[in-house]
């Protein structure tokens, strides 16, 4: 089986709720996705999906996915998508860093390897473990009133997880978290993801304002070194994201002691490929796992069912269903939200089919 076009589509995806807000006034309204296609010389065609939270939150812009792909896109013609291995030191070779315009290629392969092995990607990434995938609920940035009010409305979708979105104001956030955390109930988890928002003065404040409430604190602020810093002043439990972007940084935290949970975002280590190599770690060490990615559709959220169906349910914090966060719809097949939890696909592949007329013509190939 050899590659023999690979494609690319530009979709918008706007939000049910208008708007996403987190720290620093970062807001998005309509998410900017790319849709890959994989072709192949026997037929079987793959599928991957690329959706930046914008050009401000981490080094990826939905721009830079569809530059990238006509980058990498000649490199991999002619070879096998089923080597995924091999794809993915050669997509290395070709474009140094830039791990996010990889993702979509490998989720495609993923997508392929399975179809061509008549098995569910969940299946080739270890195996199913348990029945459902429990979900996190994000709560945008307002005021402590607007953000406390929203948890009854979610908790009645499901959701025992919640994600305060803070990293703003600290006088405001700590209010915030103390009136997010008067709503909660049994049974419910809170974390205040201030992704990478407060400055170290700001992160410590937080910290010893919340140290009684029962709330995880999640990268509080930019550099590793500010957050490790917080984490050795606070005994909150701690949750690093953005900084987790590559084994290397994993290895290094975790001999820190840096954190309880990691988040692994699928794009921002370059795919289904990487992200699998971070989770077995995280599994043998005993580090709790979200696993999602930036943002996306149909396609991501059946790519986050299949990486977090097949980590240990021990092992799993939480992840989420962006497609339910969105108003369009990408995908036949996809998970859906039932009463707070997802579950993978059993068909073959990521167990989606695309809905072209959403999708449109390409606005790229590369053969």
């Amino acid at each position: 089986m050899k590659i023999t076009a690979i494609r690319a589509y530009q979709v918008d995806l706007p939000l049910h709720e208008g708007s996403y807000k987190w720290s620093g006034g970062k807001s998005v309204n309509v998410f900017d996705s790319t849709v890959v296609e994989i072709e192949t010389d026997e037929g079987v065609t793959g599928w991957g999906e690329v959706c930046p939270l914008g050009p401000f939150y981490l080094p990826a812009y939905a721009n830079g996915v569809r530059a990238g792909i006509i980058e990498l896109g000649p490199h991999l013609i002619g070879y096998d998508p089923r080597e995924i291995g091999v794809l993915n030191a050669r997509m290395d070779a070709a474009l140094q860093g830039h791990n996010y315009v990889k993702s979509g290629i490998d989720m495609a392969c993923w997508d392929i390897l399975g179809k061509a092995t008549n098995q569910p990607v969940c299946t080739l990434l270890g195996g199913r473990s348990g029945d459902e995938i429990t979900l996190y609920r994000a709560i945008s940035q307002e005021s402590p009133v607007d953000m406390a009010s929203k948890v009854a409305e979610y908790r009645a979708q499901g959701y025992r997880r919640f994600q305060l979105k803070v990293g703003g104001d600290p006088d405001v956030d700590i209010q915030r978290i103390f009136a997010v955390a008067e709503r909660l109930e049994a049974g419910d988890r809170l974390v205040a993801d201030a992704n990478t928002g407060w400055v170290l003065h700001e992160a410590m404040r937080v910290a010893r304002a919340v140290k009684d409430v029962d709330v995880y604190i999640e990268q509080p602020c930019r550099t590793y070194e500010e957050c490790l810093t917080v984490r050795r002043h606070t005994d909150r439990p701690f949750v690093l994201d953005e900084n987790i972007d590559s084994l290397e940084m994993l290895m290094r935290a975790q001999r820190d002691l840096a954190m309880d949970v990691v988040n692994i975002k699928i794009s921002k280590l370059g795919g289904i490929t990487k992200a699998r190599q971070v989770r077995d770690l995280c599994v043998s060490l005993g580090i709790g796992l979200t696993i999602e990615d930036s943002w996306g559709g149909d396609i991501v959220t059946a790519a986050i069912s299949h990486l977090a169906h097949s980590t240990p349910e021990e092992s799993r914090f939480t992840s989420t269903d962006f497609n339910s966060y969105v108003t369009v719809s990408i995908a036949d097949g996809a998970p859906q939200r039932v009463n707070g939890k997802m579950r993978a696909s059993s068909e073959p592949g990521l167990g989606i089919t695309p809905k072209m007329d959403v999708l449109g013509k390409p606005v790229l190939e590369v053969r």
